[in-house]
């Protein structure tokens, strides 16, 4: 399925837009598994933050957690954001969950394209993360899953084009009430 939005990313006096969908929401709300599912679909490559970040760094985020701090990883997490919104569209690009807590970045999001909060409960967020392998080490301590998504939700709802319940919804469901979106614009 092909789509043709017209949203304000690349707008040129020669035609309408090219998309650019951005994915946005705590880790387990989905942003890969949606990602790739919406890629599959409109036939758009998506971008996953953390492997642009690997790509810059030679490094994954967790040692660079580990061995700098988060201050760090926020700051190398948006390095990588602001490669992925120079790629050229149409392109979905799974940001990073904390980029919102930078006022650069939630304006570089704003004016980057379409804005997918992905919003999932934080017992939702816990299933999904599951035993955490591969994630930081607090991220299965439901007491900091619901602080970080309270802290944040209003942040995430700042910057979103369209807020998606992910709760008990399959990925093709998702990308169905986003690809939808997409269409109407």
């Amino acid at each position: 399925m092909r789509l043709g939005y017209r949203g304000r990313v690349g707008v040129t006096s020669d035609g309408p837009a090219k998309p650019r969908v951005l994915l946005i929401g705590m880790m387990g709300a989905g942003k890969t598994t949606v990602g790739r599912e919406l890629s599959a679909r409109a036939g758009w490559p998506y971008v996953d933050n953390d492997d642009l970040l690997r790509r810059q760094t030679g490094r994954d985020p967790a040692e660079i957690r580990a061995t700098e701090g988060e201050d760090v990883l926020h700051l190398a997490e948006s390095d990588a954001l602001d490669e992925a919104l120079g790629l050229e569209p149409p392109t979905i690009i799974g940001v990073a969950a904390a980029a919102v807590l930078d006022p650069a970045a939630r304006e570089a999001l704003r004016d980057g394209g379409h804005v997918v909060w992905l919003r999932a409960s934080p017992e939702t967020l816990l299933e999904r993360i599951g035993s955490g392998g591969g994630r930081r080490g607090d991220a299965t301590d439901p007491d900091w899953v619901r602080k970080r998504a309270r802290e944040r939700q209003t942040l995430y709802a700042s910057v979103a084009s369209q807020i998606v319940d992910t709760d008990n919804r399959t990925p093709r469901e998702v990308a169905d009430e986003i690809l939808e979106r997409l269409q109407a614009s």
